[in-house]
């Protein structure tokens, strides 16, 4: 197996220089009552108002920018998705002009499919997350398989939400952000270490999707034969990769989070906010939430928000119970 090396981190100041003007430098947001409860500062990094509504153009949009700067930029590319990096590889291609077949399981949600098809990308939907892999290898053999973490520009891409962050506010103690493949969790570690080696860095993920958890407690990657079906869309990944694994242990420690509390703060975070983001979002949220309550408060803390595309079954799950009856203390 060829040795994985790890990206500097002014990997991802060049895909920040490459991509910027292209993508949108997306707000952070505040909510005082919930850093009065909380007796924090917590900094909420809004992927919801990027391009297609997730921070997954950012990677997509990087690496077809990189390839057009070498001179190889593809006539046509292939991606597998559960939703979001779908969206981004069919419009990051509309804008260079190229071709894009995305192929999606068919538990993905109904309007990121709709989306992705609107930017012009032809969609293939097939029964199980595996099956979307395989054939997209297959086709691989013709034409650029843009996949959506395992790539060095893909991960440098991704980090660019954080970096934003940094350049923004920065001298933040944690960072926060969910994984599923580990692209963004991987572009957020480089990214603080661009401005700090101190800063923690956690990742959070959905209990029942705990297969990141799982290899980064053993040292071994951990792989479903299905995918999870957690209300975290964005995290019904199979497993990392071996390029994102050698980020992920580098981390200070994956959080764990039961469908309730993604649910729970999914739906204190929409109303604090006053954003619509998708269930994904609050894994991040629930990690900081768990970190402050073993003792770090009065701690000034970066939550990576990764997009904001609900389709309306999952809001209706969201919301068919009310959570918002007592905002948590410490």
């Amino acid at each position: 197996m060829q040795k994985i090396e790890i990206l500097s981190p002014s990997a991802v100041t060049n895909a920040y220089n490459r991509i910027r003007g292209k993508i949108n430098h997306t707000p952070l947001l505040q909510s005082n009552t919930l850093n009065e409860a909380l007796i924090s500062q917590i900094y909420f990094k809004f992927e919801g108002m990027q391009k297609v509504g997730a921070f997954k153009a950012r990677g997509a949009l990087n690496t077809l920018l990189a390839l057009k700067e070498q001179g190889i930029l593809p006539h046509e590319v292939v991606a597998y998705s559960s939703g979001n990096h779908a969206q981004a590889v069919a419009w990051a291609a509309k804008c260079l002009g190229v071709k894009a077949t995305i192929i999606v399981p068919k538990i993905a949600s109904p309007i990121k499919i709709a989306a992705t098809k609107s930017y012009g990308a032809e969609v293939i939907l097939t029964d199980e997350r595996q099956e979307a892999e395989d054939l997209a290898a297959e086709k691989a053999k013709t034409c650029f398989l843009l996949p959506p973490y395992d790539h060095d520009d893909v991960i440098a891409g991704q980090g660019t939400a954080a970096l934003e962050a940094w350049m923004d506010e920065g001298n933040f103690d944690a960072v926060f952000a969910p994984c599923g493949g580990g692209g963004l969790i991987s572009g957020t570690y480089l990214a603080t270490r661009l401005f700090s080696n101190t800063s923690k860095v956690y990742a959070a993920e959905p209990e029942i999707a705990n297969d990141a958890a799982q290899s980064y407690k053993t040292g071994v990657i951990k792989r479903f034969t299905t995918s999870p079906m957690t209300i975290a869309d964005g995290t019904r990944t199979l497993s990392i990769s071996e390029r994102t694994f050698q980020y992920i242990k580098k981390l200070d420690d994956i959080y764990e989070i039961p469908e309730d509390n993604i649910i729970y703060w999914t739906q204190w975070l929409t109303h604090l906010l006053k954003i619509n983001l998708e269930p994904t979002c609050a894994l991040g949220m629930a990690g900081a939430f768990q970190w402050i309550r073993n003792g770090n408060t009065a701690k000034k803390i970066l939550v990576i928000v990764s997009g904001g595309n609900i389709d309306p079954a999952t809001y209706h799950k969201i919301w068919q119970h009310n959570y918002l009856e007592n905002l948590p203390g410490v």
